[in-house]
Formats: structure tokens, sequence, C-alpha cells
């Protein structure tokens, strides 16, 4: 991609009637460091860079839209993988013991995840993961998005990552998605104990053929499972959790009642409770079942005896 990258660079600049020399001080780098992305040698490309040679270069947002994958390629082999299939899924599951997971993250919000931890060296690599993070939440809202269903530990809404506004804007980004039918928000409460994926995250990608693949994630490893057998287990581990999390309309409850901060020191519905709170609150709203999701499918009856 890199080679690419610098193909492209160089046959805007050919057609532009520009030296090498010419073009970096158009871009304010030196003509070294514009034969290096030329040749996909020395440093990748930053996105303060790509910007300006789109601009010098009249690209079009050509360079900045090829960049994301060309920064990819510092990432190890599985990881670019799990984010290629990622792109193509038609389904996503994810639950998520600590942080909200990156494609619901607020700008903030990612940047105070991501600035933990020495894996970033400066500013400008902080700011390239940021957007390039960011920039993959817009498939959500293109056609043919895919169907997206994230269960939340309950650490993750009591952790005030950013600080209490960075942490409230988090909140409000999560209260959001009731809005958007093709996506699905729960939350674990820590009233239901231990469970198979404590200290870690999963997701569990479902391909346009049907076929699946899963990832776990802790504080310093990755692994990306496509094993049919074994990403069946943890796919059946993802709907235990599910069934085990509160139901959406609740989790949306409980995520607003802590960041009103109403819900601290409170106890959580007991499963008999929630069970009946549930039930009254699908009478409320006309007496529809309940799909996997948690909404209310038209029609309202009852099935029979």
């Amino acid at each position: 991609m890199a080679a690419l990258f610098g193909a492209r660079v160089r046959r805007l600049r050919t057609a532009a009637g520009l030296t090498q020399a010419e073009l970096g001080d158009r871009t304010h780098v030196v003509s070294t460091r514009i034969t290096q992305v030329e040749r996909a040698s020395g440093a990748k490309p930053t996105l303060d860079l790509a910007r300006a040679l789109d601009a010098a270069l009249g690209a079009d947002e050509l360079l900045v839209e090829l960049w994301p994958h060309v920064y990819r390629e510092a990432f190890p082999d599985w990881s670019r993988k799990f984010m290629e299939y990622s792109e193509r899924a038609v389904a996503i599951r994810q639950y998520a013991a600590h942080v909200v997971p990156g494609l619901l993250q607020t700008g903030d919000y990612a940047r105070a995840v991501l600035s933990v931890g020495r894996t970033l060296g400066s500013e400008e690599q902080l700011e390239e993961r940021v957007a390039l993070r960011l920039g993959r939440q817009e498939r959500l809202g293109m056609p043919g998005r895919p169907e997206l269903w994230v269960v939340l530990d309950e650490a993750v809404l009591r952790r005030p990552v950013g600080g209490p506004a960075v942490m409230r804007e988090q909140l409000e980004r999560l209260l959001g998605t009731r809005a958007e039918r093709h996506i699905t928000v729960q939350v674990l409460p820590f009233d239901q104990g231990e469970h198979e994926v404590m200290g870690g995250s999963l997701t569990v990608l479902t391909m346009p053929d049907g076929s699946e693949v899963a990832y776990t994630e802790g504080a310093h490893y990755g692994q990306l499972i496509e094993d049919p057998d074994e990403v069946r287990d943890f796919a059946l581990t993802y709907d235990r959790l599910r069934a085990a999390a509160l139901p959406p309309l609740m989790s949306l409850d409980m995520i607003r009642s802590v960041m009103e901060d109403n819900h601290r020191g409170a106890n959580v519905p007991s499963r008999s409770e929630r069970r009946r709170l549930a039930q009254e609150q699908l009478q409320q709203s006309g007496g529809g079942r309940l799909r996997g999701g948690g909404r209310r499918v038209p029609g309202g009856r009852r099935p029979g005896p």
C-alpha cells in the first residue's frame, strides 16, 4: 500500500509538472521526504502530509482516502487481518470489559484511551490513530452498514475515562444509539458475577457468506480466531453474555442514570425484578413481543397456549 501511495504521488506530481523539490516546498517538507514517499522507503507518510499532498496536487481527497491503508501496514499481521474482516462484516457482536468499543467512541474519549501507555511517540501519531479510529465509524452511516451489537460491562460506564466532561459526552453518545436501529447496546451489571471473558474483550464477526471469525483482546495482546469450531464456541460464549445482560431499554436507562450520577450506590434490579419490569415495559408500549435485540415486533399478539 505504501508503494501504491508513492506511485500515485509520483503520477500526480508529474502530471502537475512539479519537481520533488517544488512539491516539497508546497507541502513544507524537504525534497528527500517526497523521494521517500514516492519510493515507499523510510517512514510512512503522516496523515498531515497526505492532506498537504492532496491539496498541493489537487487530488480530491484521493491520497487521504488511501492513507489509512498505508498506515495500517504498521500493525501486526493478525491485527490488519482483523481490520480487513471488520470492514466486510455484515454483523459485529462485541463484548467490552474496560472501555467503550472504538466504533462507538467519541473523539475525546478515543484520544484519552489512545493516550494511555507507551505505544505512541508523539502528538502527531496520537491524532493519526484517533483519525483512523473515527474514520472506521463512517461505515455505520453508509448503505450496507453492519448490524452492531455491543455488550458493555458495567465497569465501562463507571470508569471516567478522560474526566467527567469527556465521559458524559461518551455516555450521551451511547444513549443516542437508541435512534439507530442497526445498533443495540446492552449492559452486563456487576451482580452477574464471574463469566468467561473477564479481563478482556470479545468480538464475533459475521461475513457476507455467513462464515464467522472471532477476536479476543487483552491489555497487551490480541488473537484472531478463524477455526470454525473455536469460533462457534466463542459465539456461544457471546450469546451467554448477551442473555445475562440487561435488556436494551433497561441498559439505556442504566446508562442515563450513571450519566446523571443518580445510579451511584443504587442496587441493580434482581433478575426476577428485571423480568417483571421488562414485561411492564412491553405492556406500556403496546404489548408487542421482543425479538432478540429487545425491540418490539409489531402486532402485539401473544402466542396461543
